[in-house]
């Protein structure tokens, strides 16, 4: 009777403490999945939710406030995800929140992130919508770093066929490196190129100093006597052309003039006939290759009649 007694004891104990644990199991996986508690429902969409799965955490401020309860497949392109979030967070999420599914660490699971949106706009309410924002994939950062990678490598390739060209014995490098020849007449060439510009910077001293060409021209009196000299020269010009039209009326000069005259038009008269016979000389030409049925026309070298006229008429 003892014994029995002992193990009944013993047996209502392990189960007394069964139900203690199995409740508290319980209480604790629902408070985590939102079993217990007041708690709301906001609605949202994807074009692809990355892995998502039904019981990921949602997360708001960094701190988990709630679940994904439900994700269905709309259309081809677009997924509805249902979350629940605690009714205590309510107040904090406003109706132009964003969500976006991002990871649990490098290799965790799928976490759904709410950004709480803009202090002036309203509380969302229950059963509420909030956009969602495409979040970057693995896959597509991987192609995006396998393309930089390859690019490096072509240009990793690239520089090094320069350096090899630039080292050989024929690259400039190696030449500038080996060639005595080479660098003497490149610092040579570098010396007259520093002896030119300390020069030209001279010379461009002198120029806009006080007694510079360029000094003197914003010179006040430099510029009346300047003035002064063009009006003289363009009076000297006038008064030259009044005097050869003066001895053109001449009687001691007025048969020279006349003889000159003559002469050039007697020029131009000739000139005008060796250009008439050379016309007329390849129109025949033309016509008889015509009639021997030649169409080949050959070119005709233009020469310009001679247009020099003489100062004096």
């Amino acid at each position: 009777m003892k014994n029995e007694a002992g193990f009944t004891w013993k047996l209502g104990m392990f189960v007394v403490v069964g139900l203690i644990l199995f409740i508290a199991a319980i209480y604790i996986v629902g408070k985590q999945k939102n079993f217990f508690g007041s708690t709301f429902k906001v609605r949202t969409q994807f074009a692809n939710v990355s892995g998502l799965k039904v019981g990921n955490n949602v997360r708001f401020s960094g701190i988990n406030v709630g679940t994904v309860d439900d994700i269905q497949l709309v259309t081809d392109t677009t997924v509805a995800v249902l979350l629940v979030i605690k009714e205590d967070v309510q107040p904090f999420i406003k109706s132009d929140a964003t969500a976006t599914i991002g990871s649990d660490g490098l290799m965790g699971d799928r976490v759904l992130t709410i950004n709480s949106g803009s202090a002036r706009a309203a509380a969302i309410k229950d059963n509420g919508f909030i956009k969602s924002l495409s979040s970057v994939e693995m896959e597509d950062l991987m192609a995006s770093v396998k393309t930089s990678l390859d690019n490096a490598g072509l240009i990793t390739g690239e520089l090094a066929s320069f350096t090899h060209k630039m080292n050989n014995n024929n690259g400039a490098l190696s030449r500038l490196m080996y060639d005595e020849g080479f660098s003497n007449s490149l610092k040579s060439t570098l010396s007259n190129l520093q002896t030119s510009t300390n020069e030209f910077a001279k010379f461009a001293s002198n120029m806009n100093n006080e007694g510079g060409a360029l000094a003197k021209l914003n010179d006040p009196e430099f510029g009346e006597k300047l003035d002064s000299t063009m009006s003289n020269l363009q009076s000297g010009t006038k008064g030259l052309s009044d005097n050869m039209e003066a001895a053109k009326n001449n009687f001691l000069l007025r048969g020279f003039f006349k003889k000159k005259k003559k002469a050039e038009e007697k020029k131009q008269n000739e000139l005008k006939k060796q250009e008439e016979q050379r016309r007329k000389q390849q129109l025949k030409l033309a016509k008889e290759r015509q009639e021997k049925g030649d169409t080949t026309v050959p070119a005709v070298p233009v020469v310009p009649a001679d247009t020099t006229k003489t100062l004096i008429p």
